[in-house]
């Protein structure tokens, strides 16, 4: 019996070890970067693809892409991302997800400068591929104010989309909750729904850089500080409502946040 005691004691004294060395993955390692660069290069290439290409097909199709299934694409798309590579860099895809886990402390400010290149990069180059398939078609699936709203209206529709948007990032990412399908289903799910009601409003961009990138190629970058503005102060009020609701950043938080590229492979070593 007591083996079986002792036996037990040292069972979950490893467990516990192995779940601390995955909270606090060793993020400055540089070792992992150009994969966690890839991962935002990439994932944002195909959330803006789906974004912006949504507006281009429903333009050269005469209407066969609905204005439902132009906001429902990057919702489910964003859900996928984060599945596939959620564990790599955090799937962020996003410079105003990237300034808001920084501002919470779980995300180095050291790595923003490359997370958000990385961003800028891949929807730049999404846009670039649809246009070399479609030409300047439904204006490059730009974000634009409503024809029967004011810019003003439109960028406060930005702040608060994005301040319930990384509501719903960093809260899913606070525990548990990160890991499985909640967090993947929350995001998506999210930025469905923020679509269906506002993008008549203001696009439902949310994101810098799934604006920035069409704005870029079609060569009209009046209506782009909308976009960028919003997100930011959004992004702003949604960690302050963060540190209201739950005080401290969490190890559960950073590691959400950073990927966990650096803790699986401690734990393989150690297994």
């Amino acid at each position: 019996m007591k083996k079986y005691f002792h036996k037990n004691r040292q069972n979950a004294a490893q467990q516990g070890r192995m779940v601390k060395k995955q909270a606090t993955p060793d993020f400055l390692d540089p070792a992992h970067e150009w994969r966690r660069i890839f991962a935002e290069t990439w994932g944002t290439f195909l959330l803006v693809m789906v974004a912006a290409g949504g507006g281009i097909v429903a333009a050269k199709s005469g209407g066969a892409v609905t204005l439902g299934m132009q906001v429902a694409a990057p919702g489910l798309m964003v859900m996928a991302i984060i599945y596939f590579m959620g564990t790599v860099s955090g799937a962020h895809l996003n410079p105003a997800v990237t300034l808001a886990f920084a501002l919470r402390r779980n995300f180095p400010w050291c790595r923003v400068p490359g997370y958000v290149f990385a961003q800028l990069l891949g929807g730049v180059a999404a846009v670039l591929f649809l246009h070399a398939l479609f030409g300047i078609t439904g204006t490059l699936g730009a974000t634009l104010p409503g024809s029967n709203f004011s810019i003003g209206t439109a960028l406060a529709i930005e702040v608060v989309l994005t301040a319930g948007l990384v509501n719903t990032i960093l809260g899913t990412a606070s525990g548990a909750r990160n890991i499985g399908s909640n967090g993947a289903i929350a995001v998506g799910g999210y930025i469905v729904l923020a679509g269906l009601w506002a993008a008549p409003i203001s696009g439902a961009s949310m994101n810098p850089a799934r604006s920035f990138a069409p704005d870029l190629i079609r060569g009209d970058l009046s209506m782009t500080w909308i976009y960028v503005v919003g997100p930011v102060l959004g992004a702003l009020i949604g960690v302050a409502f963060e540190w209201i609701l739950k005080g401290k950043p969490t190890a559960a938080g950073s590691l959400a946040a950073q990927g966990s590229l650096d803790a699986d492979d401690s734990v393989k070593q150690d297994a």
